[in-house]
């Protein structure tokens, strides 16, 4: 089974960057598409970024596209999210997601605040 952990958030200032990660283990992400997610105070969880299980291809929310990029390590078991620019409606809960046809894994997310 695969287990999966976010790290690096933290409180930044607006136009700020941070760099996120998650980590699996008990498996690679070699088999799974990997995104990330995020729940902002009072808001349902919405989507940021999306990289697919070959790491060819990559798809980001409006509101992030341009400031995010999203990528695999090389040791396939771990995945980042640059984030920069940061704004502070980017404040959120950050979720790494792996899945598959039959598989949906999420980590415990790690909080990111932007300060204005």
């Amino acid at each position: 089974q695969l287990q999966v952990e976010e790290s690096g958030g933290g409180l930044v200032q607006a136009g700020g960057s941070l760099r996120l990660s998650c980590v699996a283990s008990g498996r690679t992400f070699s088999r799974y598409a990997t995104g990330w997610f995020r729940q902002g105070p009072g808001k349902e969880r919405e989507f940021v970024a999306h990289i697919s299980w070959s790491g060819g291809s990559t798809k980001y929310a409006d509101s992030v596209k341009g400031r995010f990029t999203i990528a695999r390590g090389d040791a396939k078991n771990t995945l980042f999210l640059e984030m920069s620019s940061l704004k502070p409606e980017d404040t959120a809960v950050y979720y790494c997601k792996a899945y598959n046809w039959r598989e949906i894994y999420w980590g415990q997310g790690t909080r990111v605040t932007v300060s204005s």
